[in-house]
């Protein structure tokens, strides 16, 4: 066991954090105690390890509103994906010591205060050991750039649009209406323009668009929503919706290139919260022009809406269909006009194929099966967030992850993956310039010493 000591000091406005984690082991944190709203500041982290060799992690978890990079890695792999920062090293630099800085970029919409929470864990001794620590508290100074209006608190942004099951649009006006994308002439490239009626909507809303593989996207008009695209994802997230009772926003689908003529299929949601409540409503497609935003033409696309209403959207995307000019839900076409049911796209795995490497060296098997799956997919259920190969072998598609040319290297990494997954039957697996041989050959080629 060990124990773990906290000491804080107050320098010109930077707060350190130092953790012991060991008679030789030292880690330290350091932050500035208030920042600007919209600007960036570094976090620098500087670990003393003494004579800790093998695999290690650093994990910090950021709150929403905030996005970091990296400046500096010490060889660690990098990532910051789902508001964690991490750092992993398979096998840590022989430096004594080692410093990591990543920048933080803060929102310009917020204000108030937070902390950063994270784990530091590695293995010694064959034991995996790890440690939890958080920052004093940084205070965030609201931007002078930004209407008073639309800042909100970083404490209240924390609760913005948890994930609800949708409900029936007859649950209030709110509506979002997609107009069918435009082709822009440019190549295959679409415009996307969505109105929206917020009802009695206010704050924390989100419209997220599903878009077709291939394509990416870029925002054209926000309405002060922050715009991302991501894992084929459009999102439009506010803190606080416009003011205007209803409103556009628009977005390019940009066509991959080498395409012929591309047909666009688009679902989407649009979420908002009421009291403590969070609602979600599918995006309506429908053939109507949003150039022109006079508000009484925008009325009238709201109300053509209203045939929509007595429809379920529990169960999801609906699309236009003409019967006698007016749209109809799927849910209420008659069964032969009903879609054909598609078949999913089988999983590509050739991006995935574990290629030779030279001599001998070790990787850790995590799954094997006789039919390919969706690598990307699958393995996030069990908290893998490694990259992932596959190859096949004897009639198997089997799993692995890491990369090691010493034994008891790939074997505490064995033991960190049945410490912090749900995969407790890992192994090593040993290879010779791309070829599977037996660890014990492996071990033999290298002169290495087998460990439990």
């Amino acid at each position: 066991m060990f124990r773990i000591a906290t000491v804080i000091y107050n320098l010109i406005g930077v707060t350190l954090l130092s953790f012991l984690l060991g008679s030789d082991v030292v880690f330290n944190v350091n932050v500035p105690s208030s920042v600007t709203a919209g600007s960036e500041f570094d976090v620098e982290v500087v670990l003393k390890k003494g004579p800790l060799t093998g695999f290690a992690r650093l994990q910090q978890d950021l709150p929403l509103g905030l996005t970091a990079r990296i400046v500096e890695s010490s060889l660690g792999d990098f990532s910051f994906d789902d508001q964690k920062v991490r750092f992993v090293w398979l096998r840590l630099p022989e430096d004594k010591q080692i410093r990591l800085v990543y920048r933080i970029k803060v929102d310009e919409r917020l204000k108030g205060s937070f902390s950063l929470k994270g784990t530091f864990a590695y293995v010694e001794n064959n034991e995996r050991k790890s440690a939890t620590f958080q920052t004093q508290n940084i205070s965030i100074n609201p931007s002078s750039r930004i209407d008073p209006n639309l800042i909100v608190d970083i404490s209240e942004f924390q609760n913005v649009i948890p994930p609800q099951a949708p409900v029936s649009l007859t649950a209030s006006n709110v509506r979002c209406i997609r107009q069918t994308p435009i082709p822009t002439g440019e190549a295959n490239d679409y415009l996307v323009k969505l109105l929206v009626n917020k009802g009695n909507a206010q704050k924390f809303a989100k419209i997220e668009e599903d878009v077709p593989a291939g394509f990416t996207a870029e925002a054209l008009e926000t309405k002060d929503a922050v715009f991302t695209f991501k894992d084929q994802k459009v999102k439009f997230l506010w803190m606080n919706l416009p003011a205007d009772p209803r409103f556009v926003v628009s977005y390019k689908l940009i066509a991959p290139d080498g395409r012929g003529d591309i047909t666009v299929s688009l679902k989407g949601t649009f979420s908002y919260l009421v009291g403590e409540a969070t609602r979600v409503i599918d995006i309506i497609q429908k053939d109507i022009d949003l150039s022109n935003i006079d508000p009484k033409v925008l009325e009238g696309i709201i109300a053509s809406a209203a045939s929509y209403e007595g429809a379920s959207f529990v169960t999801g995307f609906t699309q236009p269909y003409a019967e006698g000019g007016v749209d109809i839900p799927i849910e209420y076409r008659k069964i032969e006009d009903k879609p054909k049911k598609k078949v999913a796209q089988e999983f590509d795995m050739q991006p995935f194929m574990l290629l030779p490497e030279k001599g001998v060296y070790y990787r850790v098997q995590i799954a094997a099966g006789h039919k390919p799956i969706n690598i990307k997919r699958y393995f996030t259920r069990y908290n893998i967030t490694y990259d992932v190969r596959t190859e096949k072998h004897d009639g198997w598609y089997k799993y692995s992850i890491g990369s090691f040319h010493e034994y008891k290297e790939a074997r505490d990494f064995r033991i960190f993956i049945w410490n912090t997954t749900r995969i407790n039957d890992a192994f090593v697996t040993a290879y010779n310039n791309g070829v599977r041989i037996t660890v014990q050959e492996a071990l033999m080629i290298t002169n290495q010493q087998w460990y439990r």
